[in-house]
């Protein structure tokens, strides 16, 4: 089964790229890998206070990724894996699509912000496009759910 991967963060654009990611694999018979990062940063204290904070990031990861799940599977009948991985994002991207053979494209939302752009994720990936064993969606941040409808 060919997966869409899309990247659970707090940013606006999440939104649209959870909802393409969902429509496209609902439309395809496909399946959807959210996967979300804690950066090692979030960890330099004590061990005890790291594995605490670790276990709340946790935590709020999984409240988050089940808004988005249950929303896919009562709407669009899809059932979506969360990955929670440890490390720099992009290096994680990379090595989850260097795990999961089946996952055939990684979708992001872009910023919709003038000044800084489509987002320092979008960025990154795009610049790496070449070399990344999926293509990449970029999906608009402010595109509307009725437009996405109609395209995917």
């Amino acid at each position: 089964m060919r997966k869409f991967m899309v990247v659970l963060d707090d940013s606006r654009e999440c939104l649209n790229a959870m909802r393409f990611a969902a429509m496209r694999a609902s439309n395809s018979g496909g399946g959807v890998v959210v996967l979300s990062v804690i950066p090692p940063d979030e960890f330099n204290h004590w061990i005890g206070v790291a594995e605490v904070m670790r276990e709340e990031a946790r935590e709020r990861i999984e409240v988050h990724f089940e808004v988005f799940a249950k929303w896919m599977r009562d709407r669009l009948n899809v059932e979506p894996a969360l990955v929670i991985r440890e490390g720099v994002i992009v290096d994680e991207i990379i090595n989850q699509l260097a795990d999961d053979p089946e996952v055939g494209v990684l979708v992001l939302g872009a910023g919709t912000d003038k000044k800084s752009g489509p987002g320092p994720l979008v960025t990154q990936l795009s610049r790496n496009a070449g070399s990344l064993p999926v293509p990449i969606t970029i999906v608009p941040g402010d595109m509307s759910k009725e437009r996405l409808e109609m395209i995917t």
